[in-house]
């Protein structure tokens, strides 16, 4: 079986960043990722550079950061007061607001946001909202291990279902 739209793909694969080499992210056999290709989840040409090949073939492939995870754009770096960071008696959350790391946050629109903490001062928290790997150029490098038909349950919910999938 090939790599077509609406089939369950295991993988194994590496991902670095092309101009240093620095791995961003490792799969192994025991825990692949596992996805129901074509239906639009992921980065498309992560898709394309997949379609067609079978159970054992490897990939070595690249994917420039505007087809990627965008640009970095600098109008996603924000100053929130950081009175929006402190508990009903004012007192600042210094335990879990910390410079670099990662927060869930909401929008005016209600929308759930990540934004990493870049500076801490007594009137706002430096915070960007840019994907962690947005103007990276990205490097895959691994092996297709299986593929399946994805089953009408899986189609119906948009998520993999048993071993390495998700369990209802």
């Amino acid at each position: 079986m090939t790599i077509e739209n609406n089939s369950v793909v295991s993988v194994n694969y590496t991902l670095s960043v092309k101009e240093t080499g620095e791995q961003v992210e490792q799969t192994s056999k025991e825990h692949p990722f596992v996805f129901i290709f074509g239906t639009g989840g992921l980065l498309e040409d992560f898709e394309n550079n997949l379609r067609g090949k079978k159970a054992g073939d490897a990939f070595d492939f690249f994917i420039e950061h505007s087809r990627g995870y965008g640009v970095r754009d600098e109008q996603h770096v924000v100053m929130i007061p950081a009175e929006a960071f402190s508990s009903e008696d004012g007192k600042f959350d210094e335990e879990n607001v910390k410079v670099g790391v990662t927060l869930p946050m909401v929008d005016n629109d209600g929308n759930r946001l990540y934004g990493k903490v870049m500076e801490i001062t007594a009137e706002h928290v430096k915070m960007d909202f840019n994907h962690p790997l947005a103007g990276t150029d990205l490097h895959f490098k691994g092996e297709v291990l299986e593929i399946r038909p994805a089953t009408e349950d899986e189609l119906a919910h948009g998520h993999v279902h048993g071993e390495h999938g998700h369990q209802h």
